[in-house]
């Protein structure tokens, strides 16, 4: 949530540009990065409502290719008045692109990335590219930690609420792969099966 920001932003600081950046923006939260320097943190709250999720619908049913919730799209508040402000907050770009696909009831998700196909016991000797896997294969395997925190998790987290909350498939694949993976030749396909 917003009470506890944890997403690095921006640029590195040494100590004493974080301590100056810190008297001038007080409310300002910043943590030491892997001995780099220090950057600033906010908050990284579950997404909830995609605000167009309703235009993003229309256009899609008239044919048009959407691309939406990029880099998470920019998080607002709804005031008091229910009127929207908006926050110093990162919201995660699979979450939200999953949240987005199951408002405009998507019956497949697509999320690329920097590989082919999502891998378990990544780097070592034994590594094993999947192809296509049920819900409760990936979800044994994220359990068993094969996916790194910072750059795979997100996106089966994302998958798995996508599948679980109704849609159909999720292929996960480079962009470079996407028109094979779409033909079905390529790219990890998680499936929900029965549906």
């Amino acid at each position: 949530g917003f009470t506890h920001p944890t997403k690095p932003i921006g640029a590195f600081f040494s100590e004493a540009q974080r301590d100056e950046l810190q008297l001038a923006h007080p409310d300002w939260h910043f943590v030491e990065d892997s001995g780099r320097g220090y950057r600033r943190v906010v908050a990284s709250p579950q997404p909830r409502r995609i605000v167009e999720s309703d235009a993003i619908k229309a256009l899609t049913q008239k044919g048009f290719v959407v691309i939406g919730a990029g880099g998470g799209g920019i998080p607002v508040v709804r005031s008091e008045q229910g009127d929207y402000q908006s926050g110093d907050a990162v919201i995660d770009k699979d979450l939200s692109t999953a949240l987005l696909a199951r408002e405009i009831r998507a019956d497949v998700l697509v999320i690329t990335t920097g590989v082919e196909k999502v891998c378990i016991h990544f780097g070592k000797p034994n590594q094993q590219a999947l192809s296509t896997v049920n819900v409760a294969q990936m979800t044994r395997y994220m359990e068993e930690g094969h996916f790194p925190a910072g750059s795979m998790l997100p996106k089966i987290v994302a998958s798995l609420e996508f599948l679980r909350h109704g849609g159909r498939r999720v292929i996960i694949t480079s962009p470079d792969c996407l028109p094979a993976a779409l033909r079905g030749e390529t790219g990890t396909h998680i499936v929900n099966e029965g549906r």
